[in-house]
C-alpha cells in the first residue's frame, strides 16, 4: 500500500498506527521518510511534506482545530478568525498552543481520533460558548445558508442551552453576517423587517416596513458590482422607495449613527407607504 496516496486520502496527516491498519508497510514508511515525502510529525503521527501546516501543528499540539477556526475553514462567515481556536479533551493533559484558544471541552459528536479537525458541530457549539451573540448568530446562519447545518439533527441533540438558543433564532437568509448583525440590532424596533427581500428585479438586503430599503456593502461592492447597485438604487428611489446604503465600518465602528440615521428615516415615516 503506497503511503503518499493513504496520506492524500486523509488530509495529509495521519497515525501511523492508521496506516498500518490499511495496509501500509513499516518498510514503506521508513522508505518515503528517507525520500523526504512524509515527515514525523510526533510521536505516532506522520504528515506529507506539503501538508497543511495548521494540520500538521494541530497534530504536533494533540489538539483539533475548533471554534471559529474550523468555521472558517469550512467557508462560512466568520467576524474575526485572527487567532487560532482549537480544541482538546477536558482531560487531556499533553494538549497545549502557543498562541490562540484552546477549548478543553467533552463533545458533544464523537471526535475521530484519526482527524485534526473537528465535526462542524461541535465547533458551532463552541462557537456558541466563545463568541458574542451576534457573532456567533452570524456563523449559525452562515452554516445554515450554506447548507452545512442539519437542523433536523442538531434539534434532536442535547445541545446546551447557548447553542439551543442559537439554533432557535438562525434563519437561512443572510448572504453575510453583516446582514445578521444588522437585524439582531434592531429586532427591538417592533417593526416587519424582511431580509433579502425581492423590489424590482433585485434582491435587497432588508426592507423595513413597507418602503425603507437598507443596504449593507461589503468588500465585493466595488467595479461591476458597484455600478449595478448604484442603477438599482436609482430604481429604488424612482418607485417611492427610501435608500440607505451602510457600509462595513459603519455598522461594525459607528454603529450609533447608523442606528440614528434609520431611526430618523422612520420617525419621518419613510417606511411607511405614501
Amino acid at each position: 500500500m503506497d503511503p503518499i496516496l493513504e496520506l492524500q486520502d486523509r488530509g495529509g496527516v495521519a497515525r501511523v498506527d492508521t496506516l498500518r491498519r490499511a495496509g501500509v508497510s513499516t518498510y514503506a514508511l521508513r522508505r518515503a521518510r528517507e525520500q523526504g515525502w512524509i515527515l514525523s510529525v510526533c510521536r505516532g503521527w506522520v504528515a506529507l511534506a506539503s501538508a497543511d501546516p495548521m494540520l500538521v501543528t494541530a497534530a504536533r499540539r494533540g489538539v483539533v482545530l475548533s471554534c471559529v477556526t474550523l468555521a472558517a475553514r469550512r467557508g462560512l462567515w466568520v467576524l474575526d478568525a485572527s487567532d487560532p481556536h482549537v480544541a482538546a479533551p477536558a482531560n487531556s493533559g499533553h494538549a497545549k498552543v502557543e498562541r490562540g484558544v484552546i477549548h478543553w471541552n467533552e463533545p458533544l459528536f464523537p471526535r475521530d481520533p484519526d482527524s485534526c479537525e473537528d465535526s462542524i458541530e461541535n465547533a458551532l457549539v463552541l462557537v456558541a460558548r466563545c463568541q458574542p451573540h451576534e457573532s456567533a448568530l452570524s456563523v449559525w446562519e452562515s452554516a445554515l445558508k450554506k447548507g452545512k447545518l442539519d437542523y433536523a439533527l442538531l434539534s434532536r441533540t442535547p445541545l446546551p442551552p447557548v447553542a439551543r438558543r442559537l439554533l432557535a433564532e438562525a434563519r437561512p437568509f443572510a448572504d453575510a453576517g453583516t446582514e445578521t448583525i444588522f437585524f439582531t440590532r434592531l429586532r427591538w424596533l417592533k417593526l416587519q423587517i424582511v431580509p433579502q427581500a425581492w423590489l424590482l428585479g433585485h434582491p435587497v438586503d432588508f426592507l423595513i416596513g413597507d418602503r425603507l430599503v437598507v443596504q449593507i456593502d461589503g468588500g465585493h461592492h466595488v467595479g461591476a458590482q458597484r455600478t449595478s447597485d448604484i442603477a438599482h438604487d436609482a430604481l429604488l428611489k424612482l418607485h417611492g422607495y427610501h435608500v440607505i446604503r451602510v457600509s462595513y465600518a459603519q455598522l461594525m465602528d459607528h454603529w450609533p449613527q447608523v442606528q440614528a440615521l434609520i431611526m430618523a428615516a422612520v420617525a419621518q415615516r419613510l417606511h411607511l407607504a405614501r
